[in-house]
């Protein structure tokens, strides 16, 4: 970093107020969610089967938690924060980023939050009515026809597997290239929860982040792993 750069940094540090953005919930959510797709992948890699299928209900439950967080989170965890129409994705790329838009998920954030929740949500499906016929069966094989199974054996060990691995290799990508490159400070926020948001952007809403919201997200969370259960119970 130059010292123009550090200084220009500096000042902006100087004018910016200290906000909640990220609940507690989201980021562990977050922290949670990359280890265990890191697990998943590696296992997968490895043929660890056992640990691999365990880690798919750990992600099952994650996502089904980040469905009704995305509703009932804090002001930036929720989806209404950052699905941006198209307009607001062509601004941000010219330049010319509503504030707001650069306090939680930027434009090409959410693109690339939405696309990673996606593709995992479609791979835990597929997993759950694959069938490798060696070792690993998923649960709800018995409930669908021949036809779904083959499908969802074939793309869950093949595209699937890879699409994650280039998805996740992109999200890590971009991070390191707004955080070395353009100086953006990414990972200390989902680390502490609070973003340092300049007082030219006015009054920031904070997101709700207190002991009755975090306490309602142990209840979705327990309620999401309940269903993962059951759906592993499924499991002949």
């Amino acid at each position: 970093m130059t010292d123009s750069s550090a200084a220009a940094l500096q000042a902006a540090d100087r004018t910016a107020a200290r906000t909640r953005v990220w609940d507690l919930p989201t980021r562990l959510f977050h922290w949670t969610l990359a280890i265990a797709v890191l697990g998943l992948i590696g296992t997968g890699l490895n043929g660890i089967m056992e640990w691999h299928i365990r880690l798919g209900y750990t992600v099952l439950a994650l996502l089904l938690f980040r469905l009704l967080w995305g509703f009932v989170g804090g002001r930036w965890s929720r989806f209404a924060a950052f699905i941006y129409a198209p307009g607001s994705v062509v601004n941000y790329l010219r330049g010319r980023a509503h504030p707001d838009h650069l306090i939680g998920h930027t434009p090409l954030g959410a693109l690339s939050v939405f696309a990673v929740l996606a593709i995992l949500a479609f791979q835990v499906a597929t997993g759950l009515m694959a069938d490798d016929e060696i070792s690993a069966s998923g649960p709800l094989t018995r409930f669908v026809s021949g036809a779904v199974v083959s499908f969802a054996t074939g793309w869950h060990k093949a595209q699937g597997k890879w699409i994650v691995i280039v998805l996740v290799s992109l999200h890590v990508l971009a991070v390191l290239f707004y955080v070395l490159v353009k100086r953006h400070r990414l990972v200390r926020p989902m680390v502490s929860g609070d973003k340092l948001v300049s007082s030219a952007n006015g009054q920031v809403a904070e997101s709700r982040d207190d002991a009755a919201s975090r306490g309602l997200a142990l209840v979705l969370f327990v309620l999401c792993a309940g269903v993962a259960y059951w759906v592993a119970s499924l499991r002949a």
